[in-house]
């Protein structure tokens, strides 16, 4: 049976597709009745767009995929937790459970710096289960900058 730890590993491949193209590893998968919907990672810096996060591409691609923007009965799997955007547009497609990898201190809104997914102000909740696959999301992002510093060092030095 296909549980969390499986569809965990469908973002982390995303995730690994974007750290290929030398956009941040963020990978999102967003799963109804046992299939993939909709998956995107990254593509920030190559689209120049400041929007193009790994939940909002999954999440157009759902959406365009289901034929409605409502995504009921879908759970959101996504390596790292999201932003105040990507929970708002998570909120406004009514997605019915948030599964992510790790923490976002800086910037999470789904439990870190914000809980988002159980404000009552808000017209839709859901529940969130945080760190699944904790650890290899979180390396993932660790071996990616740490690199990109490495590169940045060297062209300074030469």
């Amino acid at each position: 049976m296909k549980d969390d730890h499986y569809w965990m590993g469908e973002a982390i491949k995303a995730a690994k597709k974007a750290g290929a193209r030398g956009e941040v590893p963020i990978g999102a998968v967003i799963v109804r009745d046992g299939r993939i919907l909709g998956s995107g990672y990254n593509l920030r810096e190559s689209k120049q767009d400041p929007a193009a996060h790994a939940e909002l591409v999954a999440i157009r691609r759902a959406a365009q995929r289901a034929g409605n923007w409502r995504l009921t009965g879908a759970t959101l799997y996504v390596t790292l937790e999201p932003c105040l955007m990507c929970m708002g547009a998570s909120i406004l497609a009514r997605i019915d459970r948030l599964v992510f990898g790790c923490f976002d201190p800086k910037g999470g809104a789904a439990g870190s710096l914000y809980d988002l997914s159980n404000d009552n102000r808000l017209n839709h909740r859901f529940a969130v289960e945080s760190g699944v696959r904790g650890q290899e999301c979180s390396e993932l992002l660790s071996d990616f900058f740490r690199e990109l510093r490495r590169h940045k060092k060297r062209g300074l030095s030469d």
